[in-house]
């Protein structure tokens, strides 16, 4: 068998298990509460692909670097996350915290029908941590959109704004500054309770910091180690060392991290449509996730992001566009479908700016053969 056929036969089998898991899950939720929760699970899903498709972008320039142990536990222990702890113990523990419930009494509560718009009810008390929620994960997408935007970069897509920008980044800590005056602003104008959302919107930074941090000190680490393993057996170039041990640990948490960060405004939303948590523990999670790093994997695989070079730049500006999404989703409600289309927009324009930049630049040839990464299967 063939590296291309191995390779669209390990996609077509990722793809398929997502499928299968989402049959069962609509399913599942027919069985739970008839056609109309299944309905709405089928819905969920799709809901979370679209918001999520930049998130699958950036997961996979992250992916690349981590060890094949690290990536197997991403697509393992890292859905289990996914599914179960930011899409069904995560509101949980929201609700619990904003109504001084114990565990028992939410998940009572979860049970109970309601809407966000009826006090007392779970999706209401979800909504109200809504604020405190959009700091957190919009600082932490904000600095990940910023640190990328000041990075010199000998691509650009945007070149006008991002060569400028570049140039300014070479201040220390510029990426903090930014992100700690708009949240500022954004508490002081937009914010009911100003010191709640300062609280969380530090603390969104101070994650990010520590993480990212911790994850490029110990990647370092491994790549020095791995040179000096080089010179004392005289070994030739290899491959750019992939991150192991604590590096790859980091990067795990840092990618775990990010999903939940991706996941608020999903989770959030989800109860516009429905406040059931089994339903959104199905659609968000068994169909959205699942997808959503099959569809990572594939980005991988492919090779995409080397194939279509504006991709990356796209998703990370759908990023910024997320966390500021956020931010004025404090004080004034931003419809899904507007949340969702910006991302899908703004990666549908980088993906066909790249086809024009191949095209201009007479690539003719077929692109190379992806390497077969067989250990990314699911």
């Amino acid at each position: 068998m063939t590296t291309a056929v191995k390779a669209e036969h390990s996609a077509t089998r990722i793809f398929a298990i997502s499928t299968i898991v989402s049959i069962a899950a609509i399913v599942v939720a027919y069985f739970y509460g008839g056609i109309q929760a299944a309905g709405l699970t089928l819905i969920l899903g799709i809901m979370e692909v679209t918001l999520s498709f930049d998130n699958a972008v950036v997961n996979a320039k992250v992916l690349e670097r981590m060890s094949e142990k690290w990536q197997q536990l991403f697509l393992t222990v890292g859905i289990v996350i996914a599914v179960f702890g930011m899409r069904l113990v995560f509101p949980l523990l929201i609700v619990g915290l904003t109504a001084k419930l114990g565990p028992i009494e939410a998940i009572d509560l979860a049970l109970q029908k309601g809407d966000s718009e009826t006090p007392g009810t779970y999706g209401w008390y979800l909504n109200q941590a809504h604020p405190m929620i959009a700091a957190f994960g919009g600082m932490f997408l904000l600095l990940l959109f910023l640190d990328w935007l000041f990075e010199e970069r000998e691509i650009t897509w945007l070149s006008w704004l991002e060569k400028p920008l570049a140039k300014i980044g070479k201040l220390d800590a510029l990426s903090v500054i930014v992100a700690g005056i708009l949240l500022y602003v954004f508490a002081e104008t937009v914010a009911e309770e100003p010191g709640v959302v300062l609280g969380a919107g530090v603390l969104g930074i101070v994650t990010y910091l520590a993480v990212n941090g911790l994850g490029g000190l110990f990647e370092n680490y491994e790549e020095h180690q791995e040179e000096l393993f080089e010179e004392k057996t005289h070994g030739g170039p290899t491959q750019l060392a992939k991150a192991t041990g604590k590096a790859g640990f980091f990067l795990f948490l840092y990618l775990e991290v990010l999903d939940a960060s991706f996941s608020f405004d999903g989770v959030i939303g989800a109860f516009a449509i429905t406040p059931d948590p089994i339903i959104i523990a199905l659609g968000l999670g068994l169909i959205g996730a699942l997808f959503v790093r099959s569809l990572t994997v594939f980005l991988v695989r492919k090779g995409t992001l080397a194939d279509y070079v504006y991709l990356e730049h796209g998703a990370h500006w759908a990023i910024g566009a997320l966390a500021v999404i956020l931010l004025v989703s404090i004080g004034t409600h931003v419809p899904e479908l507007v949340t969702g289309l910006i991302g899908v927009v703004l990666i549908l324009a980088a993906f066909l700016s790249s086809l024009i930049r191949n095209r201009r630049a007479g690539d003719t040839e077929e692109p190379a053969e992806p390497e077969d990464r067989t250990s990314l299967g699911v």
